[in-house]
């Protein structure tokens, strides 16, 4: 099998920023999420821990954000205690992992805050049991494609 770095780099069209590790395998065996660095080669931040690299999954969620998904999902957090609370221990679980930097799921430093449903899917399938990342994982159907998008 190829390079794991290669295929990213290829899934993304250019080469990965502070890429650390696979965290989640496709049922194909490519990556599909991946871990990051907190700072990248240059030394400059980079919030999100876990970056959703399968395009089938990062096109679906581009939908779901594109059809208002990140203002239902927010409105949802704030509305539903199960979800805030989840939210809430998502962003302390990414500070826990990530100490280096403040902010909580994609850099999120806005308590209760939601910015990227991309952020919070890719935390879910890297650490099961974020039920707010499983919920919006929920509206991606299918979750994966009949055949690898990686090529």
């Amino acid at each position: 099998m190829d390079d794991d770095r290669a295929i990213v780099e290829r899934q993304l069209g250019r080469p990965p920023r502070a890429f650390r590790r696979v965290a989640l395998r496709c049922p194909f065996g490519r990556p599909a999420v991946t871990e990051q660095e907190p700072l990248d080669e240059s030394g400059e931040p980079f919030p999100t821990t876990f970056w959703i690299t399968c395009r089938h999954l990062a096109a679906a969620i581009a939908r779901l954000e594109a059809d208002g998904g990140v203002e239902r999902f927010g409105q949802l957090a704030r509305e539903d205690p199960e979800l805030a609370t989840s939210l809430e221990r998502g962003h302390e679980e990414q500070r826990r992992l990530r100490p280096e930097l403040p902010g909580g799921i994609g850099g999120q430093t806005r308590p209760g805050g939601l910015k990227c449903l991309h952020a919070h899917a890719a935390f879910a399938l890297a650490r099961p049991g974020y039920e707010l990342g499983e919920r919006i994982l929920q509206e991606v159907e299918p979750l994966w494609p009949d055949r690898c998008c990686s090529g």
